[in-house]
């Protein structure tokens, strides 16, 4: 075996270790198992019903959501739909997701407004220091509203 062949094996299974990045689910579950037993069972009625179009489906046919162009209204109407119990309105819940600023791609952290984060925010979570240097409050619901208007991406999200 050459020196290259070696680290690229080792390179490939150093990869194919890596733990699996957690899925954003809908705010309406209590048990992360059912997304696996029951959701293969399902056409994604769920995905259908958003009115936000953020419900999409991965590959293991479980429910996702893409903050890439829109948030949640937290409407319901997904759990309405699920028909094998995965999503139960009686499981409502924050999205289990933490969003945050990063300070070093903001630009109004720079010192150039912009509110851009600030105006989609529903429940106005986000406080501005002299109209600059946004921050996340705790009124924050994990919407995702703000994610996709950021002209920097400087709002991450981290599922928990």
């Amino acid at each position: 075996m050459q020196r290259r062949e070696l680290f690229s094996s080792l390179a490939s299974s150093i990869k194919g270790e890596q733990k699996q990045e957690r899925l954003l689910r809908p705010p309406y579950f209590g048990d992360e198992s059912l997304f696996h037993n029951e959701c293969s069972k399902c056409d994604a009625k769920c995905a259908t019903v958003c009115e936000e179009e953020i419900i999409k489906i991965a590959s293991d046919k479980t429910p996702y959501l893409d903050f890439s162009k829109n948030g949640c209204t937290y409407c319901d109407e997904c759990a309405k739909a699920c028909e094998f119990g995965v999503l139960k309105l009686e499981e409502k819940k924050l999205i289990n997701a933490n969003i945050s600023i990063d300070k070093n791609k903001c630009v109004s952290w720079h010192h150039t407004m912009c509110f851009s984060c600030k105006d989609p925010c529903l429940d106005n979570a986000i406080d501005f220091a002299a109209m600059f240097m946004p921050e996340i409050n705790d009124k924050c619901t994990a919407c995702g509203f703000c994610i996709s208007r950021c002209p920097t991406e400087a709002i991450e999200l981290k599922v928990i």
